[in-house]
C-alpha cells in the first residue's frame, strides 16, 4: 500500500458517517498519486463491509480492537507507505483541490513538517469549525485556541484568515504531515487514547525545529463531535488529563513550577464553574483528571530546556477572554506578548 499521498480515515462503528462523507473524499482525493485508506478499530457495525463493497479502491487496514485515535493511527499507519500522510476525520466533507493546495505548498517548503486546511463547519458553512478553524495556537498555561475560534466563540469566515500562517498546532481533523516526521516523532502518544494527541505531536514537532502551517486555500467542512460530543464528561476528562500530560512533557524548564501552579488554580476555577452550573459530572471529570495526572505524571520525567515559540501566547487567554473581552483571534493578537 504505497503512494505519494495517503489520505487516511480512522473508523470505529461509523458506518453512517462513512456513508455520508467517504464519497466526497474518494471523489476529490483519489488519483494515481493519492490513495484513500480506512483504518478500522474493530468495528461491529458492518463499516468494513460497507467500504469494501462500495469503495473497492479504498485500502482497508483492520485492527484487532479499538485502540483509540492515537493507537489506531500508530498501528494502522505501519501498513501504509506514503511520503505524506493526511489524517482525516470520518465526518469531514472535502472540496476539489484540497489535497493539491497543501501538498504543493509542502513540496516547496521543506522546513514545513505539518499543515492543516481551513476547517469550516458542516452545520453552518459560513462559520469556522471549533476543532481547528484556521490554525491552532496555545497560551502559557496550556489553553488551546484558533484563528477563528476562542473558547466557545466561533467566528464567521469572512476571508479574514485567508493568508498562509505559521501556527502552533494543526487540527487532527485534517492533519497533513510528512511520514518521515511522523516516524521521527514516534507517532502519537498512545497514553492519550483520544483528544489533545495532535497538539502534543505538534509541540514535539516544533521542539524539533520544524514549522507547522495553515494553508487556507485548501478548504474542508467538519461536523465535529462524531465520536464524543461536547457534552460528554469523558471528553472533558480526557481533555483536562491529556492537556496536563502534554504540558508536563513539553513545557520549558524555566518557570515550569509557577506555570503548573497557576494551571492548578485555573482547573479549580473550572471545577467551581461546572458546579455552579450544576454540571457535577463535568466537575468530577476535572477532579478525576487532576488525580490521574498526579498519580501518573512520573511516567513523563522532565529533561532538557525547551524553547519558547512565537505561536505561543505568553499570557493567559482565559484572562484576556473573560476580563478584557478578547473574543476573537485578532483582538487577542493585538495584545500578543
Amino acid at each position: 500500500m504505497s503512494a505519494k499521498v495517503a489520505v487516511v480515515i480512522l473508523n470505529w462503528n461509523g458506518r453512517a458517517v462513512l456513508e455520508a462523507y467517504l464519497p466526497s473524499v474518494v471523489k476529490h482525493s483519489q488519483t494515481d498519486w493519492c490513495k484513500v485508506f480506512v483504518i478500522d478499530n474493530a468495528s461491529t457495525d458492518n463499516s468494513v463491509e460497507y467500504v469494501s463493497t462500495h469503495f473497492p479502491t479504498v485500502g482497508l487496514v483492520r485492527l484487532d480492537k479499538n485502540h483509540g485515535f492515537a493507537g489506531g493511527y500508530n498501528l494502522g499507519l505501519r501498513c501504509i507507505e506514503a511520503d505524506y500522510l493526511v489524517l482525516l476525520n470520518s465526518d469531514v466533507r472535502v472540496t476539489p483541490g484540497w489535497v493539491n493546495a497543501i501538498i504543493d505548498y509542502m513540496d516547496s517548503h521543506g522546513d514545513v513538517a505539518a499543515c492543516q486546511p481551513k476547517i469550516l463547519s458542516e452545520r453552518d458553512n459560513s462559520s469556522f469549525e471549533y476543532a481547528g478553524a484556521c490554525g491552532g495556537y496555545i497560551d502559557r498555561y496550556g489553553y488551546p485556541f484558533c484563528r477563528g475560534r476562542m473558547f466557545s466563540v466561533v467566528e464567521k469566515d469572512k476571508g479574514q484568515y485567508d493568508d498562509v500562517a505559521s501556527i502552533f498546532w494543526a487540527s487532527g481533523a485534517a492533519l497533513f504531515i510528512r511520514s518521515s516526521v511522523f516516524d521521527e516523532m514516534g507517532g502519537f502518544d498512545t497514553t492519550f487514547f483520544a483528544h489533545m494527541e495532535e497538539i502534543d505531536l505538534c509541540w514535539r514537532i516544533k521542539r524539533a525545529g520544524y514549522k507547522i502551517c495553515c494553508v487556507p486555500s485548501s478548504v474542508v467542512y467538519h461536523v465535529g463531535g462524531a465520536t464524543l460530543g461536547a457534552e460528554n464528561p469523558y471528553k472533558t476528562y480526557l481533555n483536562f488529563r491529556n492537556n496536563l500530560f502534554m504540558m508536563r512533557k513539553n513545557l520549558a524548564a524555566k518557570g515550569y513550577v509557577r506555570v503548573m501552579a497557576t494551571r492548578a488554580f485555573l482547573d479549580c476555577l473550572s471545577v467551581l464553574l461546572f458546579a455552579f452550573k450544576l454540571d457535577f459530572k463535568k466537575a468530577m471529570a476535572v477532579i478525576r483528571a487532576r488525580a490521574d495526572y498526579a498519580r501518573s505524571k512520573k511516567r513523563y520525567p522532565r529533561s532538557g530546556v525547551y524553547g519558547a515559540f512565537p505561536e505561543c501566547f505568553g499570557g493567559s487567554v482565559v484572562v484576556k477572554y473573560y476580563l478584557f473581552g478578547c473574543k476573537t483571534f485578532e483582538k487577542l493578537r493585538s495584545k500578543w506578548k
